[in-house]
């Protein structure tokens, strides 16, 4: 998930980079009065977004895979946990002792 979040901020310094340098250079319109870093990083901001979903699809999937697995394994230990403790609540009322 690291790995996925660091090349989607790589990609938007990427695309900060091409925008800033676009605007400067007349390129693109500047933004009004001094909302011109604002527009700049709407803008490489827009860019990024489709590039990211396109370039990381894959690290994308793999990050995905990865949380299924964390969330299953949460799962099965809270399951195993909720498990042991309906078991040791059972043996106490069978043996008369409150719980």
């Amino acid at each position: 998930m690291l790995r996925y979040t660091l090349m989607r901020l790589g990609i938007f310094a990427g695309c900060l980079v091409v925008v800033w340098g676009a605007v400067y250079s007349g390129i693109f319109p500047r933004g009004f009065g001094s909302s011109n870093f604002l527009w700049v990083l709407l803008l490489s901001l827009v860019l990024s977004a489709p590039i990211s979903w396109v370039v990381l699809r894959k690290e994308r999937d793999r990050a995905s895979v990865h949380i299924v697995n964390r969330v299953d394994r949460m799962k099965a230990n809270l399951d195993a946990n909720r498990n042991q403790e309906d078991l040791a609540d059972d043996t106490a009322r069978a043996q008369g002792q409150p719980s």
